[in-house]
């Protein structure tokens, strides 16, 4: 009696484990659709970010913490930097990043609305920087995060960057900072 009973058990936990199996390879299926990602904020509905798209910006200071001639020398390096590499990079700094709350969810979305890179090589770099919130983040398309791992990126924001924003040195912790990423994306 002791025998028919496990084969019992053992009959109903194989059938339980085939009717889980099956439940569950369903569910996957089912799961397989590409959803496309969505961003939590519609750019187009802010003239500065759609006039800017228009007109491919690399200095975007809309919080005005650069002087005229810092805005021209930054750009100058970037721009001089794409023409040799076809890499692009863009600054923004801005004084809220509302409705978001992650500064870097903000500077991907920005930079997929813009279109920050090539296409093809997804090689766009963005650096969003709002002074009144106190956060900086970057945003590296998938072919930059290849070279510039968020490991690397993180490390040029807390040493290269941060401690001269703390000091009040925006475009020397802007420069420092990106003159940082483009020898380490060489």
């Amino acid at each position: 009696m002791e025998r028919s009973y496990k084969m019992k058990i053992g009959t109903k936990i194989l059938i339980l484990f085939l009717t889980l199996s099956f439940v569950s390879c369903k569910g996957i299926s089912q799961e397989t659709e590409t959803i496309k990602p969505t961003t939590e904020f519609d750019f187009s509905s802010v003239e500065k970010f759609r006039n800017t798209k228009l007109q491919g910006l690399i200095i975007n200071d809309y919080d005005s913490i650069l002087s005229p001639n810092q805005r021209q020398e930054l750009s100058d390096l970037i721009y001089n930097y794409n023409i040799k590499t076809t890499r692009q990079i863009v600054i923004v700094t801005i004084d809220s990043i509302s409705p978001y709350s992650d500064i870097v969810k903000y500077a991907t979305d920005l930079s997929n609305y813009w279109g920050i890179g090539d296409s093809e090589k997804n090689n766009g770099l963005t650096i969003v920087i709002c002074k009144p919130c106190r956060k900086i983040g970057i945003a590296a398309g998938t072919g930059t995060q290849i070279v510039l791992t968020n490991e690397i990126c993180k490390e040029v924001l807390d040493k290269t960057i941060i401690p001269e924003l703390k000091n009040g040195e925006y475009y020397k912790g802007i420069k420092n900072g990106v003159t940082a990423l483009i020898e380490k994306w060489n």
